[in-house]
């Protein structure tokens, strides 16, 4: 079988500091809020160690049984700058992508401009690219809906 890849960028100006903005990237708390593709999929944490080196665990899915696995590792945490860290989905106990995930952050007046690049390599077809890429247009926007209610 081939090994299927792809990246893209992402770009959200959202009305944060960067500082601010950074936690709500990185606190598994408040990712739990916002990093679910759409309003049908939770995002529950298991374990969280945001620092160079740790790893995360999350699962996802519907609320009555969020069968896939969400493993994170952090490279790099150049708060309130940038983040690293790599993405792996787990689905049956096999994986099935994982990703090389970057966000950008910089200040403009009382905002925050933020890009992603995400690379993915997809171990279970083509079809998982256009998946991965639609969970994450999906995340951004319900960022930018809680950014809004944030006090």
């Amino acid at each position: 079988m081939t090994l299927d890849t792809k990246s893209f960028d992402l770009h959200r100006t959202l009305p944060l500091p960067p500082d601010r903005l950074f936690a709500v990237l990185t606190d598994p708390a408040h990712r739990e809020k916002w990093a679910a593709p759409d309003a049908d999929t939770v995002l529950v944490t298991e374990t969280a160690d945001i620092r160079v080196g740790g790893q995360d665990r999350h699962y996802a899915g519907a609320p009555e049984a969020p069968d896939f696995a969400v493993e994170t590792r952090w490279y790099d945490l150049a708060h309130p700058d940038r983040a690293v860290f790599t993405e792996t989905l787990i689905f049956g106990g096999a994986a099935v992508s994982t990703s090389l995930v970057t966000y950008c952050l910089e200040a403009e007046e009382h905002q925050t401009n933020l890009s992603i690049t995400i690379a993915v390599s997809s171990f279970s077809g083509p079809e998982a690219l256009a998946e991965i890429q639609a969970g994450w247009d999906g995340g951004l926007e319900n960022l930018e809906r809680y950014v809004e209610q944030l006090p």
